[in-house]
């Protein structure tokens, strides 16, 4: 439950830099649209790469450290960014992501001919700003900036449509995660005021758990701010401004639900969970079963939503609610294999999810249809988007062949190894209750018949620029699952490590 060895480089700030240094020159490039996107592309392509730069020395079980301002008014906190085995996850699944949406988006924003494009890759490179610096943060303050960074730099893409619904949207996502801001910052004071610090700290903070018995109710009540404090991750009953905020264009859809902000708050939960309170803390404190029932009756009844939604992007966003969840109950269990699926889970279900939303915004771009009863011969008209939906579809519901199912068993062993085997019939019947509602959109697109007038059916797809971006993503879905089970070594040698260096820090 070491930290390893600390490392000074410049490189996490150089990252972070990218999308802030991207968002200027795309404002100053409005004019001249191919210029303004390709500032996007090569911001991303940069990040990336100064991000995966970083694997060797996480893997050999260093701290990537770059303090701003050592000292503050605050004694103890410093302001700055320290990446490690699991934020190094977070940020690799987040710059990656960004890649492919950044191209996404220029087929999508390009076909539909949308407004106020300059705005919308403005606010996406200051989103990834944020969502980065989450991954990177040192400690709790550096953690919340960056959180509200990215609250408030998506809202103007919630609400980028401009309609009466769209403005209605985000002020409901303004006021949960302003709201949620406002928690968070209080269990920050709290935290401080309690230990001195606010550093991440692999196993807990020491002074935080010495604090147990003595300071058992303020610490439940503390956690429970926490734990609001996120409601980024849409755990019920804090989840309607998900579903509502699909209002959004499509690309932010997939921003809001597999690239940055969903993503920011189950990995501040995991966070809490591990390197704040740390494992024993939350077992001696029976904080792991209580999170754990949060999350499964959020996993329960976001499916069963989700199945009553004919609309695909809502259905979809029921089902980020209940996956994200299955992040959450992981590290609830304070096991070994719980908190591994955990983790795992975080880029498995961005990989997944990002490939659904693409997929129903080339569906819609194609045939203008948002509805699933409408989409009856869709599987014939676009088979390799309605391909690439099947395959990451039945990876959601833990079925080979995408990556899902090897999250999902870690999961499973997980309750087996905390001897919790109610969370284990919750698991199965989530998965179940997802190919309830995933298998119909199959059956429709490639069974059913169009209503109307049966014309011949021709293939055709969305534009490169949509369709290469989401079966890049499903094949990396695939490959995730081909790779652990051959044990081809090509990516677990820098994935599936991460994921054991970040374990081996809170267990």
């Amino acid at each position: 439950m070491t930290e390893g060895l600390i490392v000074s480089s410049y490189t996490p700030l150089l990252a972070i830099l990218c999308p802030a240094t991207a968002s200027i020159l795309i404002l100053l490039s409005s004019k001249r649209p191919n210029v303004r996107e390709s500032w996007t592309i090569i911001a991303g392509i940069l990040q990336f790469s100064l991000i995966a730069s970083m694997i060797p020395t996480v893997l050999d079980k260093k701290v990537v450290q770059c303090l701003l301002f050592p000292q503050t008014m605050l004694e103890g906190i410093a302001f700055g960014f320290k990446v490690d085995a699991f934020g190094l996850i977070f940020a690799l699944t987040a710059s990656f992501l960004w890649i492919l949406v950044s191209f996404y988006s220029i087929g999508y924003m390009r076909a539909l001919k949308e407004h106020a494009q300059t705005r919308y890759y403005f606010c996406f490179a200051i989103a990834i700003f944020g969502a980065i610096g989450v991954a990177m943060s040192a400690n709790l303050l550096s953690m919340f900036i960056f959180f509200e960074i990215l609250t408030v730099s998506t809202y103007p893409l919630v609400i980028h449509d401009q309609t009466p619904e769209a403005l209605s949207a985000g002020r409901k996502y303004f006021a949960y995660l302003l709201t949620a801001g406002v928690f968070l910052l209080f269990a920050i004071m709290m935290t401080y005021y309690l230990t001195g610090t606010t550093d991440f700290t692999g196993g807990g903070i020491k002074a935080l758990a010495e604090l147990g018995s003595a300071h058992k109710t303020a610490l439940i009540i503390l956690f429970f701010c926490f734990l609001l404090g996120f409601m980024k991750a849409a755990w019920m009953p804090f989840h309607s401004w998900l579903p509502t905020a699909m209002i959004a264009p499509t690309p932010v859809s997939a921003l809001l639900h597999a690239v940055a902000v969903v993503k920011a708050g189950v990995f501040g939960i995991v966070r809490i969970v591990c390197y704040i309170y740390g494992v024993d803390l939350m077992a001696s404190l029976g904080l792991g079963l209580a999170l754990a029932c949060i999350a499964g009756f959020t996993m329960i009844v976001a499916n069963l939503f989700a199945i009553a939604q004919d609309n695909l992007k809502r259905r979809l966003a029921y089902s980020t609610i209940n996956q994200l969840s299955y992040i959450i109950l992981g590290a609830a269990l304070l096991t070994s294999n719980g908190i591994r699926g955990a983790m795992i889970h975080i880029p498995f279900h961005g990989f997944m999810k990002i490939t659904l939303f693409l997929c129903a915004g080339a569906i819609m771009v194609v045939t203008g249809k948002k509805n699933i009863s409408e989409m009856g011969g869709v599987g014939k008209t676009m088979p390799v988007t309605m391909l690439a939906f099947t395959i990451t579809a039945f990876g959601m519901c833990g079925i080979p062949p995408a990556c899902g199912f090897i999250s999902k068993w870690f999961l499973c062993l997980g309750t087996l190894q905390a001897h919790e085997i109610v969370f284990l019939f919750v698991l199965l019947i989530a998965s179940l209750l997802d190919v309830v509602y995933f298998f119909p959109i199959i059956h429709t697109a490639f069974f059913k018949q169009p209503e109307g007038e049966v014309k011949e059916m021709e293939v055709k797809e969305a534009p490169l620029f949509m369709l290469i971006p989401l079966s890049i993503t499903a094949i990396f879905s695939v490959l995730f699952l081909l790779d652990f089970i051959l044990g081809l070594n090509v990516i677990s040698m820098y994935f599936y490590r991460l994921v054991e260096v970040a374990l081996g820090n809170v267990v």
